[in-house]
């Protein structure tokens, strides 16, 4: 492949990384072109993205912009390799699609089983079968921001509570003396018969 064509390749994998967080990384050999389609069908579907890329070519479009938050990834490229990524897309969404696909083939014990290399998130690596399932288990986008928004509701919900208690048990007070003040009446003014 002439320099020309490699740069040109670089070049296109870098927009592709570009605006991406974090990838997954597998081993595409053995696996028949039926199921790469299948498995590239899936993923489109959750806005994934599945690309054979060329190692060298790989490292040189993350490395090309300085600023790439994929810097380090390149520890899972080893062999035959494809990465899966989306844009705006959390890690455990990439890797629970993933997982779900290594299940499908197990079940049809298929001969050629889904290799997971790894995942990359925020600097760090999850190597294998293991680490795919430990970025699995992260919060989405979503569920993280929930997270923090109740950590941060948390205290002020108490704190009203607490306010609203005291003043709950005395309005609840005052209601049963005036509503004892109306029955007296009310029982004083009927005849004695």
């Amino acid at each position: 492949m002439s320099k020309k064509v490699k740069n040109l390749i670089t070049r296109e994998l870098g927009e592709r990384f570009k605006g991406v967080e974090s990838v997954a990384v597998i081993n595409p050999r053995g696996i028949p072109a039926t199921r790469n389609n299948q498995i590239r069908r899936k993923l489109r579907e959750k806005g994934l993205r599945m690309t054979v890329v060329k190692n060298t070519m790989a490292k040189r479009a993350v490395g090309a912009d300085g600023a790439s938050k994929l810097k380090g990834f390149d520890t899972l490229l080893e062999g035959p390799s494809a990465v899966i990524y989306g844009k705006g897309v959390a890690i455990a969404t990439i890797a629970k699609a993933l997982l779900d696909e290594k299940k499908i083939i197990e079940d049809a014990k298929g001969k050629f089983p889904l290799e997971l290399r790894g995942a990359f998130f925020d600097g760090e690596v999850y190597v294998g079968d293991k680490g795919i399932e430990k970025a699995s288990k992260l919060p989405t986008r979503e569920e993280a921001i929930a997270g923090v928004i109740a950590a941060i509701m948390g205290p002020g919900r108490k704190l009203a509570g607490a306010l609203k208690g005291p003043g709950g048990k005395l309005g609840g007070i005052l209601k049963a003396i005036e509503a004892k003040g109306e029955a007296a009446p009310a029982a004083e003014a009927a005849p004695a018969a």
